[in-house]
């Protein structure tokens, strides 16, 4: 597996869009303030995928982990996050909602958490307050990434 590296792309990113929305994963407010998204690139220059972090408070919400199809199955989602993840502040609590992948999330530190467990600014996201469906799954990341 080549190792990948992240470049700053802008929420109005065409390409982004049309992963995310190939995807199943939401584009609605991509281009609102706060949000920070990167592209996955490997060794020879290619997209991997894209991911986005968004800052609530002293909190952020981890978003839109994409691996495009022709790259799934090889790990690449586990090093797009762990490399995410390193553009957080250590001090800050790391949330994300998902409705198809807590497995995979728990399987790199994150836990389950109660709706009434996340702190206004994340639940005030627009993610959160209506984007996602009220059944998506909360997790917070509970030990820092290895």
């Amino acid at each position: 597996m080549s190792d990948i590296r992240l470049e700053p792309v802008p929420g109005s990113d065409q390409e982004l869009k049309l992963a995310l929305w190939a995807s199943g994963l939401p584009t609605e407010d991509l281009e609102d303030a706060g949000r920070s998204f990167f592209r996955a690139v490997s060794s020879d220059g290619g997209t991997l995928g894209y991911a986005g972090i968004e800052a609530c408070g002293d909190d952020v919400l981890l978003r839109s982990i994409v691996i495009l199809p022709e790259h799934r199955g090889k790990a690449f989602g586990k090093s797009l996050t762990r490399e995410t993840l390193k553009a957080v502040n250590v001090s800050s609590a790391v949330f994300l909602a998902t409705t198809s992948a807590a497995p995979f999330f728990e399987s790199l530190g994150f836990a389950v958490i109660d709706r009434s467990d996340v702190p206004p600014a994340v639940l005030a996201t627009r993610q959160l307050s209506g984007i996602c469906p009220a059944s998506a799954t909360i997790m917070k990341l509970n030990r820092p990434p290895t």
